[in-house]
C-alpha cells in the first residue's frame, strides 16, 4: 500500500505545491517527498528527496539536485527513570554535524537540547503542557543570546492557535490550524517585524490532504 500527501501553499508573492509518498517495506518505510515545486511560472522541482526510514531508529535521507545525504540516528535512554530522547544528524556535503536530545520529566513539562559540533552554541528549550490544551515554549540562544516565545492553545476541539515571537528578528508570528481525519488539515500564517513602519504582513496559507493507494 502506498501512503501519500499533497500540501499546496499560498504566500503573498508566490504559490508553490508539495507531495510525499511512502510504502512500507517490512520494518522501514521507502519515501518520496518534492517540496518547493513553484507552480506559477512553470514547475521547478528544488526539493526532491529520496528517504529510507526505521522508525525510531534511523533516517537516511538523499536530496537529489544537491546530491547531498544526511543520516540521522535515533535511540532514546533512561536516566533516574526519566526517558531521554537523543538524535545524531550529519550533513555529508557541509560536513556538518547536530545532536540533539530531549528530556521528558513529566506529560507537561520536557527539556531539549540542539548543538552543532564544532560551533561552540547551543539552543535550549523548555515545554510546558497546561491542562492538556495550552503549551508554553520559551528557548535561548547561548550564542546570540536571545530569547524566543511561543504559546498555542487548542480551541473548538481540532483548531490551535499559536503566537510566537523571535526576539533575535524581531519577528512576530500569529498561526491558525485546523486538522480533520476527513479533510486534511488548514494552515494559515501571519508574520511581521515589530518595530518597522506598518505595512502588510506576509501572509501565508497553507492546505494538506493524504491518501492511499
Amino acid at each position: 500500500m502506498i501512503k501519500g500527501s499533497l500540501k499546496v501553499k499560498n504566500t503573498n508573492d508566490k504559490n508553490s505545491a508539495g507531495a510525499t509518498f511512502a510504502v512500507n517495506a517490512g520494518n522501514v518505510k521507502l519515501r518520496a517527498s518534492m517540496t518547493e515545486a513553484i507552480i506559477v511560472n512553470g514547475p521547478s522541482f528544488n526539493g526532491l528527496a529520496l528517504s529510507l526510514e526505521k522508525p525510531g531508529s534511523f533516517i537516511i535521507d538523499y536530496n537529489v539536485p544537491k546530491k547531498d545525504i544526511r543520516f540521522q540516528f535515533m535511540n532514546s535512554i533512561k536516566v533516574a527513570e526519566k526517558p531521554i530522547n537523543l538524535n545524531y544528524i550529519h550533513f555529508r556535503n557541509d560536513n556538518r554535524t547536530i545532536l540533539d536530545g530531549t528530556i521528558v520529566f513529566d506529560s507537561a513539562n520536557k527539556v531539549s537540547v540542539n548543538h552543532v559540533v564544532g560551533s561552540g552554541n547551543a539552543k535550549l528549550k523548555y515545554t510546558y503542557l497546561h491542562a492538556g490544551v495550552t503549551t508554553f515554549e520559551q528557548s535561548y540562544d547561548v550564542a546570540k543570546e536571545t530569547w524566543d516565545f511561543a504559546v498555542s492553545r487548542k480551541v473548538y476541539g481540532d483548531d490551535v492557535v499559536k503566537a510566537s515571537y523571535q526576539s533575535s528578528k524581531k519577528l512576530l508570528g500569529l498561526d491558525w490550524t485546523r486538522t480533520t481525519k476527513q479533510n486534511g488539515s488548514f494552515k494559515i500564517s501571519a508574520s511581521f517585524v515589530v518595530g518597522e513602519q506598518l505595512k502588510t504582513p506576509n501572509i501565508c496559507a497553507e492546505s494538506s490532504w493524504d491518501f492511499e493507494m
